[in-house]
């Protein structure tokens, strides 16, 4: 099960935008038409019109994947949201070590588990749906850095005292470098070094560092050290990203005071993606969990609404906005994988309802 401190701390290294051809969705809008999701300046654009996201996050997928007997929640899975007009997920595409790795170590990989990485991605071109495929973690769940460090210590015999050696050590970013360049070979991309047909991301929460000092007045009390500007000044990097957690980040406060700081968040990220970084912005994760003080569905409804709104303003206004995507979408009958920010579509029809409504909106722009 998803342990708290990935959903609320969750940023990935490394994510890319799979841009397979989405045959289904693209023969009932392009007849015949072939082609990569681009950026031009702040836009995401497809065969040259916009391309604006609505979707989710769902971790598991490939997990789910490997084995026969659950796979189905896969396919049920971008049924559903494919179904509510949504048109993007974000999954792992990685597990290092550990139970059904995906890299059991260095350089060897599980055929097994890279077929059921092959059934996610080719149930979402069925369905019309675009991956973002993250690459490794930077918390332990599914192995991450922490792993990348532990296999050079034993098998390298590097002294390593710190898992951050994982951006410093030699040995170990050559088991990453290596791992990536295998990963690529086995799903026929390329990272941007390859094969610039794929758009590149961090997947960072958003924080602000000391590039630029004076942006830190947004950050909240709770942060990881990491660097907004600088990191998404990086050339081969092509959108930016920020997550959302109000009810963690800005713990004791009203729902007032969460909602402002919401707000700011998300238009300090607009205004820097538009003037300082010039890329297009993605919300990659924003959810409201059960586990809240008060919580109930109508809660979750006007959270996930009034972010709707933000974003869908900001893209009709020609902003760099994308879309957005909550964590986390579920089956039913996965109760192991509930961390209180689950929507099961079946179990939540006004959240389903508020979800499409936003899906439409966005589709109608142009």
């Amino acid at each position: 099960m998803m342990g708290k401190r990935l959903v609320i701390n969750n940023f990935i290294f490394l994510a890319f935008l799979i841009l397979l051809q989405q045959e289904q969705s693209h023969a009932r809008t392009n007849p015949g038409g072939q082609g990569f999701v681009k950026t031009s300046g702040t836009h995401f654009v497809m065969n040259g019109r916009r391309l604006y996201l609505n979707g989710f996050n769902a971790y598991w997928l490939m997990n789910m994947a490997v084995d026969p007997s659950t796979r189905l929640k896969v396919t049920t899975t971008f049924q559903q949201a494919s179904k509510e007009g949504m048109n993007i997920a974000r999954t792992w595409a990685f597990s290092d070590g550990g139970y059904r790795s995906l890299q059991s170590s260095p350089g060897s990989y599980n055929e097994d588990v890279f077929k059921g990485l092959d059934f996610v991605v080719t149930e979402a071109r069925e369905y019309g749906v675009y991956l973002i495929l993250t690459l490794v973690n930077n918390w332990d769940d599914y192995g991450g850095k922490k792993q990348y460090v532990q296999w050079a210590r034993d098998r390298a015999g590097q002294s390593l005292n710190n898992d951050d050696d994982f951006f410093t050590n030699p040995v170990v970013k050559g088991y990453f470098k290596n791992h990536v360049k295998e990963w690529i070979t086995e799903m026929t991309g390329h990272v941007k070094s390859i094969d610039k047909n794929h758009l590149l991301e961090i997947g960072l929460e958003g924080f602000y560092g000391d590039s630029m000092p004076e942006k830190k007045q947004f950050n909240p009390g709770y942060q990881v050290g990491t660097d907004f500007i600088s990191n998404n000044r990086i050339p081969g990097i092509d959108f930016t990203t920020i997550h959302l957690y109000p009810d963690q980040w800005v713990p004791g406060s009203d729902e007032g005071t969460r909602a402002a700081f919401v707000e700011k968040w998300i238009q300090a990220h607009i205004q820097d993606s538009n003037s300082v970084l010039q890329k297009p912005i993605l919300l990659a994760e924003f959810g409201k969990s059960s586990k809240s003080a008060g919580y109930n569905v109508a809660m979750r409804d006007n959270y996930f609404q009034g972010i709707y709104n933000t974003l869908y303003t900001c893209a009709r206004s020609g902003d760099p906005c994308g879309g957005g995507l909550f964590w986390q979408l579920l089956a039913q009958g996965m109760d192991n994988f509930r961390d209180g920010y689950e929507v099961v579509l079946e179990e939540s029809p006004s959240t389903a309802t508020v979800i499409a409504q936003q899906s439409q909106k966005l589709s109608a722009l142009d």
